[in-house]
């Protein structure tokens, strides 16, 4: 049962393949370019969508093959700003924005409003689709953003964001602490023995 990640971000990619020690492909590698209108009002909703139409697509190829289809969702919310960006965090500078447009969109939502820094969280749905149903898991990540990025790694919003317990933005972090603090790493550690008991459930059907 070959895992398919239904995203084009590669700095997402680039997480799961870490995370999941296993072989993850992009679905891009499969069906080539997709454009999936992201249209829910929850992250769970939307993690579905794109999961389920990666998952239907994949099964009009005919392959032969099975597919566990995993998709998430994510993004950052502030309390001050009634939860925004929230779902919209891709989208907060507009369509097609890049990171650093939205990023910068929101060091200065804090600026304006004379923030140094203030509270937020990182909240991070994965859906995973296969012909065993559909499942949904949810992991949240707590701390605080600022008004002066800090650092290059990572993606999104990372330079902005000091997780809770650090001095350092996810910028500055090290790739293996981070996974072990996200709020993906904790919502694939609740996917995995999901992926795990989907895919035992392939094995004994094969033997049947």
């Amino acid at each position: 049962m070959k895992l398919v990640l239904a995203t084009g971000n590669k700095g997402k990619l680039r997480e799961f393949q870490q995370m999941c020690q296993d072989e993850v492909t992009a679905f891009s590698d499969i069906l080539g370019d997709i454009e999936i209108v992201e249209d829910g009002d929850t992250f769970a909703a939307n993690a579905l969508i794109k999961a389920r139409t990666i998952y239907e697509k994949l099964q009009e190829k005919a392959s032969g093959e099975d597919y566990l289809v995993i998709s998430d969702d994510s993004g950052i919310s502030l309390p001050i700003l009634g939860g925004a960006p929230g779902i919209y965090s891709a989208r907060y500078a507009g369509e097609g924005a890049s990171d650093k447009e939205n990023l910068h969109k929101l060091v200065e939502a804090l600026k304006e409003r004379g923030f140094k820094e203030t509270p937020a969280y990182y909240t991070a749905a994965i859906a995973i689709v296969s012909k065993y149903g559909e499942y949904v898991v949810h992991g949240w990540m707590h701390g605080r953003v600022i008004d002066e990025p800090r650092g290059e790694k990572g993606f999104g919003y990372d330079p902005m964001f000091i997780p809770a317990g650090f001095e350092k933005t996810l910028g500055e972090l090290d790739d293996d602490i981070k996974s072990g603090i996200s709020h993906r790493g904790k919502a694939l550690a609740l996917a995995k023995p999901i992926i795990g008991m989907l895919r035992k459930s392939e094995e004994l059907g094969m033997r049947n």
